[in-house]
C-alpha cells in the first residue's frame, strides 16, 4: 500500500471540517441509517458491558453513542476525531442524551493520545478509509493484549446505489479525474483483503473479514435524501457550488427520478453491502 502523503492528509482534514456542520445537523439521520451496520461492528468486536472502548473518527457521536449505551455505567467509551468540529457536535449529542460514561478527544488516528494497552476494543465505523497507513499500528498500541479491533468500510461501489446512482447522475454533467487507488475516500478499501492484509502487516491476529448486508434506512423523502447528500458530501458540495442554478436544479430533478425506486412509501430504503474487518492484538510473550 502506498502511503498517503502530507497533502492528501491535509486535503482531507479541510474537506471533513468544511463537512462537519452538515454532518451535525443531520446526525439522527445518519444514526437510523446506519444503525444496522453499527450493530454488526459491535458484535464482531465483541464488545460488552464493563469494557473501555475506543472509538477512532466517530464523528459526530456514532458508533460511541450506541457503544456507551452497550458497555453501560460500569464499561466506558473514548470517542475521538481528528476534526474539533465533530468532537463538538458529539458530545452535544451525548449530553443530550444523558450519558456519563463518555469522554471526548480531538486527535487523529495516527497519534492517539493514550497509553499502551489502554482499551479492551478498538473500532471505527467508515473512517479507516481515510487513515494514513501508520495509524493501523497505533490503533493496535492503545488496545489490551487479546483486545479487538474491527473496522468497517464500504464494499465495492458498484454494490450501494447510496453512492452510485447519485455518482452516476453527476458524471453526466460534471467530469471528475479518476483517484488514485489509495487516495483518501470512501471505496479506499472496497476490495476484498485489501483492509484485512494490512491490519496483518500492522501486527493483527486472528484477522477475519464478512460482507455485510443491509439495508440504508430512514424515514426520509427522496427531496431530503438529496439535500442530505448534496450537503454532506464535501464532493458533491464543490461540485455543485460551480454549477448555475439551472444546472444544479436539473441534476437535482434527474437525481429525485434515478432514486425513486429505493424509496418505496417515500421512505429511503438502499440495499447496502459493507466489510467489516477485524483482528486481536497479540498476547504478551510470557502471558
Amino acid at each position: 500500500m502506498t502511503a498517503m502523503t502530507q497533502v492528501q492528509t491535509t486535503d482531507t482534514l479541510r474537506e471533513w471540517r468544511e463537512s462537519a456542520p452538515y454532518w451535525a445537523k443531520y446526525s439522527d439521520t445518519i444514526r437510523e441509517m446506519f444503525r444496522p451496520l453499527t450493530g454488526a461492528l459491535i458484535e464482531d468486536a465483541g464488545v460488552t458491558e464493563g469494557q473501555p472502548v475506543l472509538d477512532v473518527a466517530g464523528g459526530a457521536g456514532e458508533p460511541s453513542l450506541t457503544i456507551a449505551e452497550v458497555v453501560g455505567p460500569a464499561g466506558a467509551v473514548t470517542c475521538t476525531d481528528a476534526i474539533l468540529e465533530m468532537v463538538e457536535a458529539a458530545k452535544t449529542k451525548a449530553q443530550e442524551g444523558g450519558l456519563k460514561n463518555i469522554q471526548f478527544r480531538q486527535c487523529p488516528a495516527e497519534a492517539l493520545p493514550f497509553s499502551d494497552n489502554s482499551f479492551d476494543a478498538t473500532v471505527s465505523r467508515l473512517g479507516a478509509m481515510f487513515f494514513p497507513a501508520h495509524a493501523f499500528g497505533e490503533i493496535l498500541r492503545v488496545t489490551k493484549p487479546g483486545g479487538a479491533i474491527a473496522f468497517a468500510v464500504w464494499h465495492k461501489a458498484e454494490l450501494n446505489p447510496f453512492s452510485f446512482v447519485v455518482t452516476d447522475v453527476m458524471a453526466r454533467h460534471v467530469e471528475s479525474a479518476p483517484e488514485a487507488p489509495d487516495a483518501p475516500g470512501a471505496f479506499r478499501f472496497a476490495e476484498l483483503g485489501k483492509l484485512a492484509a494490512i491490519l496483518k502487516g500492522a501486527g493483527a491476529i486472528e484477522v477475519r473479514e464478512r460482507v455485510f448486508k443491509f439495508n440504508i434506512a430512514a424515514p426520509i423523502s427522496p427531496k431530503e435524501f438529496w439535500e442530505m447528500r448534496s450537503w454532506t458530501s464535501e464532493t458533491l458540495r464543490t461540485k455543485l457550488a460551480k454549477l448555475t442554478a439551472d444546472a444544479g436544479d436539473q441534476i437535482g430533478c434527474e437525481v429525485l427520478e434515478a432514486v425513486a425506486e429505493y424509496f418505496p412509501g417515500n421512505q429511503m430504503k438502499f440495499p447496502a453491502q459493507m466489510l467489516i474487518v477485524s483482528g486481536k492484538k497479540p498476547q504478551m510473550k510470557g502471558a
